[in-house]
C-alpha cells in the first residue's frame, strides 16, 4: 500500500514509521504540521524545524504544512494538505490518545483513505522496550507535566531514563511514553535511518514548571559500518 507518514521527529511516529516498512508498505512521504503556538493540540512544537534533516536522514520526501495550532482548526490545516497526496494510506503513532485517532479516522474517512495507527493501545513499557531493543538513539526535548525538571532536557532515552519515567508514573501518574503530551522526543538514529544527525549546539528553555530543549544547529554525519 502506498501511505504518507504522519512524522514529528519524535520516536512513537519514528517507531509506527519502522514498523510500517517492515511491514513492506511503500511510504511516499512523511507528513509534518509545523504549529505556529507551542500548545498545539495535535502536533510537536519543539524542534519540528529539524524534519527536513529527519526526512533527508531517512530517504523518504517531506510534506510540510503550517497550522495557527488553533483547535480544530489544524485538523482541517492536515487535511487540506494530506488531500493532495498521491497514496491509499495514512499512518500515525498514536498510542493511546482518543482525541488525537479520532479526528486523524475521520480525515482518513473524508479522504477515503486507510487509516493505519500501528502502536495503538500497546503496552507502553513494551514501546519503550522496544525502542530500546532497537536501538534508536532518542532525545527528550520537551517536559510539561508535575515530577520533571530541567535536567531532563537533552537527557537521553536509555534503560535508566525508563526506569526513571516508571518511577514518575507511580508517584505522578506521567505516562510513560508521554501520551499525554508530559514530554516529547527527537530521534537522532534508528535501524531506518541512512545517516544519523548530530546535534551541534542546543539550549535547555525552562519555564516556570516545563521547558523544552531547543536545537539550534544540528548536521547529518555517515554512521558506522
Amino acid at each position: 500500500m502506498r501511505v504518507a507518514v504522519l512524522a514529528t521527529g519524535g520516536k512513537d511516529s519514528t517507531l509506527a514509521l519502522h514498523r510500517i516498512l517492515n511491514m513492506g508498505h511503500e511510504v511516499k512521504y512523511l507528513v509534518s504540521m509545523t504549529p505556529q503556538k507551542k500548545d498545539s493540540w495535535m502536533f510537536h512544537y519543539p524542534n519540528i524545524h529539524l524534519m527536513n534533516l529527519f526526512a533527508e536522514a531517512v530517504g523518504i520526501p517531506l510534506i510540510q504544512g503550517e497550522t495557527s495550532g488553533d483547535k480544530e482548526v489544524e485538523v482541517e490545516d492536515l487535511k487540506r494538505l494530506v488531500a493532495k497526496l498521491d497514496v491509499d494510506g495514512l499512518v500515525s503513532g498514536t498510542i493511546a490518545s482518543n482525541y488525537q485517532k479520532a479526528r486523524i479516522e475521520e480525515i482518513c474517512k473524508q479522504l477515503k483513505l486507510e487509516c493505519l495507527t500501528p502502536l495503538w493501545r500497546e503496552n507502553p513499557a513494551k514501546i519503550l522496550k522496544e525502542i530500546l531493543d532497537l536501538k534508536f538513539e532518542v532525545v527528550i526535548t520537551g517536559v510539561y507535566a508535575y515530577g520533571f525538571s530541567k535536567e531532563w532536557l537533552g537527557r537521553k532515552l536509555d534503560a535508566e531514563t525508563v526506569q526513571a519515567l516508571a518511577e514518575l508514573n507511580k508517584r505522578f501518574g506521567v505516562s510513560l511514553v508521554g501520551e499525554g503530551g508530559e514530554y516529547e522526543t527527537l530521534v537522532l538514529d534508528a535501524p531506518i535511518f541512512r545517516k544519523r544527525l548530530r546535534i551541534l549546539e542546543a539550549e535547555r528553555v525552562w519555564e516556570g514548571q516545563s521547558g523544552y530543549f531547543l536545537v539550534k544547529k544540528a548536521v547529518l554525519e555517515a554512521k558506522n559500518g
